[in-house]
């Protein structure tokens, strides 16, 4: 359901708004903003198959297992659904996992769900563009 006088495009900027702040949460590991932006049921499946809940997510980020130096979104699209929307976006990456490089164009996809009003992430995919 919408809020009143909200419109489609209205939606739209928001989860705009809110995949900036996703990145630079991600690009600077600062878990405080991911854990405002990640719904408490959270769930990611990585580009490796693993399925991660919030606190493994979280976990990844504090513990500096993941470091992302580059993290850069094109093809964005947003599709609202009510207090769904969902996000299919491409982006180049590079950094490391466990002390690793990483690097390539990946593609993700996240359903952003507004609880009480706030838009959090409920769910996402992560696939290696080949």
């Amino acid at each position: 359901m919408r809020d009143k006088g909200e419109s489609p495009l209205e939606v739209v900027m928001a989860i705009n708004a809110m995949e900036a702040q996703l990145r630079q949460a991600m690009l600077t590991a600062d878990t405080e903003a991911l854990e405002v932006l990640l719904a408490p049921d959270m769930i990611f499946v990585d580009v490796q198959g693993r399925v991660l809940d919030k606190a493994a997510d979280l976990a990844i980020h504090r513990s500096g297992l993941l470091r992302l130096d580059q993290l850069d979104f094109a093809e964005t699209d947003v599709r609202p659904m009510g207090d769904v929307a969902v996000v299919v976006t491409r982006c180049s990456l590079r950094g490391s996992y466990q002390g690793e490089a990483f690097g390539g164009d990946f593609r993700y996809t996240r359903v952003w769900r507004r609880s009480g009003g706030v838009w959090r992430v409920a769910a996402g995919h992560c696939s290696a563009v080949i």
